[in-house]
């Protein structure tokens, strides 16, 4: 059984859990403790007890640190992808490119550790000098999604560790095994016992005594948008920092001027690939009229040409639905769009393979509404919506009527409308002939309205959360 990893030492919890491959429902990834009430109080007495000789401690051993876990991964990403495919059900491909990602950001925040940056200025008054610093905030509480589960943990411990705080991971319950050999690899790093802590277990548990605890001074939480607002909420009862990543119903505008491969090319990447499991995906293919024929012809014929299997298996493009509850969700907004009047051109179905696993066919509707819910609420699954416009003003229009603002992306050969796209478009990242889905680890991270509060994440941007200013006289 894997344990927990709770001030320099790896501890039995209060319970066990196993997980399945949702590619082979026959095959036990592994056991993991689950903390209890106690575990994650000794996890944060470790973390705040560290917390104030780690946020003092030299820079360059952060950067060693740091850099020594992102070699490893970059080392065993094939390991480490291999792993996660099994567990999480991403195509083998995509599980070693997210490994990889995930080494790339610890070595990226590496040298940031000795970026830390201030200022020094000259006072109004005379014989007064001024120094703006940039501080650790203390302990941080990471929450983490299940379908990032290397790559979203990485951005966020990463930045954290380099910034000088005290972490505490609570990794998803559907996928500890990823974060778990995060832990073992950052355990060998040679960082002080109690900065890392790994408290595998429930939400109502560890998630909720995170946001709860005084001595827990921020909380990074990416997740669904219901379980956020709690966060937020509980958070603010005592005034801790916050930053919130959340759902998303991302608009892909396809103009008529598009190139058509191109233009199918990112709906197909973006809405149907890693099973449609991302925040960031397509799920809104909003298309002029003059070419939605010809477009939902060839999104569907690409479909057509893609294999749904093993994650694992060799010229597998879209991997399983990642657990029961979640392709019970699926299939439901399956047929709610039905019983809405969407046209079904592909796809939705419930396929059987060689091990029984949870694979469904990537479904596109046509004909939508904007106002049908499943054109406005997220699935989080392998099923897009496309929706006609009169022209690029309607399709902007109907971009932005969203509760979500994550990303938005366009695909046209016109300068004048890419230009107005990326500044008129209500979403925090904006994609021009890209799918919406597929972003870079060194640039901000994060979007608007109701998928994002707080700072951004990644890149350098990542100091605004994980570090407070301070503000110093001196007088002369």
């Amino acid at each position: 059984m894997k344990q927990l990893f709770i001030n320099g030492a790896w501890i039995d919890g209060a319970a066990s859990t196993s997980t399945r491959n949702p590619s082979d429902l026959s095959d036990t990834v592994d056991t993991y403790a689950s903390a209890g009430p106690e575990q994650v109080e000794l996890a944060i007495v470790a973390a705040d007890a560290a917390a104030r000789s780690y946020g003092l401690s030299n820079v360059q051993q952060r950067a060693d640190a740091l850099d020594m876990i992102g070699s490893e991964i970059l080392a065993r990403k094939q390991e480490l992808g291999t792993l996660l495919s099994r567990e999480e059900g991403k195509t083998l491909a995509e599980g070693i490119g997210e490994a990889a990602r995930a080494g790339a950001i610890f070595k990226f925040f590496a040298q940031e550790a000795l970026r830390i940056r201030g200022d020094k200025l000259a006072s109004v008054r005379p014989g007064i000098e001024v120094d703006v610093t940039r501080e650790p905030v203390g302990v941080v509480g990471i929450i983490a999604p299940w379908n990032f589960p290397i790559a979203i943990p990485a951005w966020k411990v990463a930045p954290a560790l380099a910034y000088g705080n005290s972490v505490i991971l609570k990794p998803a319950e559907l996928v500890p095994g990823c974060a778990w050999a995060l832990a073992e690899i950052i355990a060998r790093s040679g960082l002080p016992a109690g900065v890392f802590n790994l408290a595998m277990g429930p939400g109502r548990v560890v998630g909720e005594a995170l946001v709860k605890d005084p001595r827990v001074n921020a909380i990074s939480f990416t997740g669904s948008t219901a379980t956020g607002a709690r966060v937020l909420a509980g958070a603010a009862m005592r005034r801790a920092k916050v930053q919130l990543e959340m759902g998303g119903k991302n608009p892909l505008v396809v103009l008529k001027d598009a190139d058509l491969e191109v233009a199918v090319n990112a709906a197909v990447q973006g809405a149907f690939y890693s099973t449609g499991q991302r925040c960031t995906a397509s799920s809104r293919l909003i298309v002029e009229e003059a070419i939605y024929g010809r477009f939902v012809e060839a999104v569907a014929a690409r479909l057509a040409a893609l294999k749904v299997g093993h994650a694992l298996q060799s010229g597998t493009d879209i991997g399983p639905v990642v657990d029961s509850s979640q392709l019970e969700q699926d299939l439901s907004y399956i047929e709610i769009a039905r019983a809405e009047g969407a046209r079904l051109v592909c796809g939705g179905e419930r396929l059987q393979r060689d091990t029984e696993g949870y694979f469904l066919s990537p479904a596109l509707f046509a004909d939508c509404e904007p106002g049908m819910r499943h054109a406005r609420e997220e699935i989080f699954g392998p099923v897009a919506s496309v929706i006609a416009a009169r022209d690029y003003e309607h399709a902007l229009a109907l971009a932005n009527d969203t509760e979500f603002g994550l990303t938005a992306g366009i695909c046209t050969t016109s300068l004048k409308y890419a230009t107005h796209f990326k500044r008129h478009a209500r979403a925090g990242m904006v994609m021009v002939n890209l799918p919406t889905a597929g972003v870079d680890y060194h640039v901000p991270f994060g979007g608007t309205k109701g998928s994002s509060y707080g700072a951004r994440e990644q890149g350098s941007y990542a100091a605004e959360f994980f570090t407070t200013v301070k503000t110093a006289y001196t007088a002369a």
